[in-house]
């Protein structure tokens, strides 16, 4: 509701006003009186409320208080109960007097007229519009949320169109009105105020080109354009109607710099006398909220299926043909002339929904790579109840190999540390901690993060030739609690499957017969030490990848620490003494750190310690041989320590990689010369490393923290 205007009073003449139902209005009864006057009463007529404010400290009244001092701060609000039948048949009478009451001054009259006026949207979100919901000028997230959702009206409902339905100013279909969501405007009162005063229409120019209002008119058939885009006003023609229904279409998905919000207002001109501008005395907003762009997982039952024809891939298409039919799903095939050689149809586009109380349809999401596919997603998926969307920056050179959308995954419905994710999580392909390398383009990923309700995740994936998230990871169904497992590519699981085939007598096996033209066996694969190399960084790229997060440096969480020390000093064992492995078990943490003198890493936190490292050098007087300190416990409670810094600092776990690497060499050093038994060596890396690690751990609270 608008918010309480004042009227001024006058006793040397009446004074007319109006007055729209919900709202007050403040009397100045201070503003003119007569002079000589030290109080008043006041009456209104059986339509008119009276209310009188005052200070209990500075005037004291009982409930039959009728004679009110004048100069203490009373204050006089009216408001009407029912709408006027008349121009002025509401009544406000203030009487002044004087010598503590008991003379008659004067008197000031109101006439008002009381006015029904306000906006209707579907607030609750069932799909009609509410009448009585007082919550219509905010808006909340969530099933128990409230505030209207506007569609954006991205399909094309009609076939002659060269456009999608939001680019142009007509409503050319009933299938198009129903893209749109339901705005009323009731009115009541004398039929000849809203003749001679004025009701508008607005909006800001702010968001004027993300939505078009249509009215309509009394034959229902024609569909007047009457706000957005260049029309920030609209005059409301009063022709009788008490009831005047408008049409929103919504133009822009959220993006960079929208949040999606739109308002539109209501206000009422008061019109006094000819040459005198008019008065609002009235305004009330209602808002929207476009509706986001959804991506779906494919974890979902499919639908329709699509892949494109090329002359090699005939029995591949076969194959799919029979999967699809199987599925009970359409299968839709891209000629060769539609994708003109372009055989990447995932990455081209990615499918989604937007939807809203009263409507829902997919949305296909066009990349920017435009290559052979690029017209395909709008001259063949576009149509009735089928959106299309597309973001491209404006130089063209700034699009690489990561904006083709094998780089753009979504999770299914997740949890998260306690917050819930219904429609899942994007998962983005890119790079970390660096200004250089590649990196979606920034239209793009504004445009997913501005959608809100699936939170984007950067997960390192530039260490890739091409760079797509989906090259190493997916989601499947499965019959578990959270209906649905991540599978990644491991060329670790590979190798192993390869040894074990090589011992079961396999290993002259040939891979990928009658496929490559240089025939490797198990054996090839299996001595060849530099595929072997590259084979191990992929893994560490792979392992690190999905659990790393780049659109934030901290991840809230913790680890084991002892399984994580565990199994990376089996692997590095078992790399330079695999005999040794038997003495290795899980080690059981301490209560206290061996070292009682404590000092915490570069201030970083108050509560995870490491032992003062000179005091390290005192663990010469103990036998190699002890049980009390053997190297190997020493070892790992230092590394225990370092590992409580690298994955909790602040209770977050920090993913950095110069550090990782650190930890890691540092690891292979001092296994190293823990199996020569050279303890001087040993304790001397154990306090290089300490202080390498040190100094990266204070660097990365400046970098990250």
């Amino acid at each position: 509701m608008s918010q309480q205007r004042t009227i001024l009073l006058s006793h040397l003449r009446a004074t007319h006003s109006v007055c729209v139902l919900g709202t007050k209005c403040l009397l100045d009864i201070y503003g003119s009186f007569p002079p000589g006057a030290d109080s008043f009463t006041v009456q209104g007529s059986p339509g008119v409320h009276v209310c009188i404010v005052y200070n209990p400290e500075k005037i004291q009244a009982g409930p039959n208080t009728a004679l009110w001092p004048l100069n203490r701060g009373a204050e006089v609000t009216v408001t009407t109960v029912v709408p006027s039948e008349h121009i002025n048949d509401n009544k406000v009478k203030v009487v002044y007097y004087g010598g503590n009451g008991k003379v008659l001054l004067g008197s000031a009259r109101l006439y008002l007229t009381s006015i029904a006026l306000s906006l209707h949207v579907d607030t609750s979100r069932d799909g009609t519009v509410d009448i009585k919901n007082t919550s219509k000028a905010s808006w909340t997230w969530g099933p128990y949320g409230h505030g209207a959702i506007l569609l954006v009206n991205c399909d094309r409902d009609d076939a002659d169109s060269q456009g999608t339905d939001n680019v142009d100013m007509e409503i050319s279909s009933y299938a198009d009105l129903k893209d749109m969501s339901c705005l009323s405007l009731k009115s009541q009162g004398p039929k000849t105020f809203f003749k001679t005063n004025k009701v508008l229409l607005h909006v800001s120019p702010s968001y004027s080109e993300k939505l078009r209002v249509f009215h309509r008119t009394a034959t229902d058939i024609d569909y007047k354009h009457v706000l957005g885009s260049d029309t920030l006003f609209y005059e409301v023609e009063y022709d009788g109607e008490e009831e005047h229904t408008f049409y929103v279409e919504g133009l822009s998905f959220p993006d960079a710099g929208f949040s999606g919000l739109v308002y539109i207002g209501v206000t009422l001109l008061e019109v006094t006398e000819k040459g005198i501008p008019e008065s609002p005395v009235f305004t009330e907003k209602v808002v929207f909220r476009m509706a986001p762009w959804i991506m779906t997982p494919n974890t979902l039952p499919p639908q329709e299926v699509f892949v494109c024809s090329l002359p090699e891939n005939a029995d591949f298409l076969e194959q799919i043909s029979e999967l699809a039919k199987s599925a009970n799903c359409k299968l839709t095939v891209c000629s060769e002339v539609d994708s003109r050689k372009d055989r990447w149809i995932q990455d081209e586009m990615e499918f989604g929904y937007t939807e809203a109380p009263h409507k829902y349809f997919p949305v296909v999401f066009d990349s920017p790579r435009n290559r052979g596919l690029k017209d395909f997603p709008f001259t063949k998926i576009l149509g009735p109840d089928f959106g299309y969307s597309t973001r491209e920056p404006i130089n063209e050179f700034d699009v690489t190999a990561m904006d083709s959308f094998g780089n753009l995954e979504v999770s299914p419905p997740v949890t998260v540390r306690g917050k819930a994710y219904p429609l899942g999580r994007i998962l983005i392909g890119s790079v970390v901690l660096t200004n250089t390398g590649r990196r979606m383009t920034q239209v793009v990923r504004d445009f997913l993060y501005a959608q809100q309700v699936q939170a984007p995740v950067e997960l390192y994936s530039d260490w890739l030739i091409v760079g797509h998230v989906d090259e190493f990871m997916t989601f499947v169904p499965a019959q578990n609690q959270k209906g649905f497992r991540l599978l990644l590519s491991s060329p670790t699981a590979c190798y192993r499957l390869f040894q074990e085939k090589q011992k079961q007598g396999h290993g002259g096996a040939i891979l990928l017969q009658g496929r490559d033209t240089h025939q490797k066996t198990i054996d090839d694969v299996l001595s060849d030490e530099k595929r072997r190399a590259e084979s191990h960084y992929v893994q560490d790229k792979i392992s690190e990848g999905p659990a790393r997060r780049v659109d934030r440096k901290l991840k809230p969480g913790r680890v084991c620490v002892e399984k994580l020390l565990y199994a990376m000093l089996k692997e590095r064992i078992s790399e330079i003494a695999p005999d040794t492995l038997k003495y290795l078990q899980i080690p059981t943490p301490r209560p206290e750190p061996i070292c009682k003198s404590l000092m915490c890493i570069g201030n970083i936190c108050t509560n995870t310690w490491l032992p003062v490292l000179d005091e390290y050098w005192h663990l010469y007087k103990y036998d190699v041989g002890s049980l009390y300190l053997h190297p190997r416990e020493v070892l790992h409670q230092l590394l225990e320590q370092l590992y409580e810094h690298y994955f909790s600092i602040k209770g977050y776990v920090l993913q950095d990689r110069e550090l990782y690497e650190l930890l890691n060499a540092s690891s292979v050093l001092c296994i190293q010369s823990y199996m020569r038994g050279e303890r001087g060596v040993l304790y001397n890396a154990i306090y290089k490393a300490a202080e390498k690690i040190s100094k990266r751990v204070t660097l990365c609270q400046t970098l990250y923290v």
